[in-house]
């Protein structure tokens, strides 16, 4: 693989540190750019604009890429949920897919919420991370229709509450979304989100079920993976 940092005389290690602060956390651009000044780094937001375009879909690779091949992530159960999000005016849908651990799996956005958008989704999912053994969603038809076109039928589940983990994954996006002012184009918040769900997981050590010693442990060992992305 090519030295994706081989024509940038930023050394990669003062590239990784605002994208890792701006993708995960609810900063904006000159958020980030006046920290690092605090820090002595001195670059502008559209530097920081610059990067995380630029870098963030690789990190993203990386990072997923890793994830799926040691098993990160579970089919034991899914969880679907599609919100309403307005890009320029207008109703478009995004698509989410978790696993019953919190991790999100994929990411859609789509202009309506038919069978059809539910079918290319569910295939998307499954293409990268197989078949689960059962699918919590809410009560749209579409899902029922793109189960049954995939013969997983019997495999769906519904009811009150059963969905609040993918609703409660949907928080970390919708707030990035108030500090960014809403997105442009749905090119826009489909290629944000495939970046931010990768290095969210990768960070989310869900802290409330480990003591504090291993917390910290996990998450030096995060940071220490952080910075051998694209080494």
């Amino acid at each position: 693989m090519r030295n994706p940092f081989r024509y940038f005389k930023t050394s990669p290690e003062i590239i990784r540190l605002p994208v890792l602060m701006y993708i995960p956390f609810p900063l904006s651009l000159r958020n980030v750019e006046n920290l690092l000044h605090e820090r002595g780094i001195d670059i502008t937001h559209e530097a920081v604009r610059f990067w995380w375009n630029r870098f963030g879909p690789l990190f993203a690779k990386s990072i997923r890429k890793g994830r799926v091949e040691n098993g990160y992530y579970s089919n034991w159960a899914w969880h679907l949920v599609e919100v309403s999000v307005r890009i320029n005016g207008e109703s478009h849908y995004f698509w989410r897919a978790v696993d019953h651990e919190g991790e999100v799996l994929e990411t859609f956005v789509t202009k309506r919420r038919d069978s059809e958008a539910a079918l290319r989704f569910l295939r998307k999912a499954m293409k990268r991370f197989g078949c689960p053994e059962a699918v919590v969603t809410d009560k749209l038809p579409s899902y029922n229709a793109a189960m049954r076109d995939l013969g997983f039928a019997g495999r769906q589940e519904t009811g009150r509450w059963l969905n609040n983990r993918a609703e409660n994954s949907h928080q970390p996006l919708r707030r990035r979304k108030k500090i960014m002012m809403r997105f442009r184009s749905m090119q826009s918040l489909q290629k944000f989100a495939a970046v931010q769900c990768p290095i969210h997981n990768h960070f989310n050590l869900e802290r409330h079920f480990d003591s504090r010693s291993d917390f910290k442990e996990n998450r030096a060992t995060a940071l220490v993976e952080w910075r051998q992305l694209v080494a």
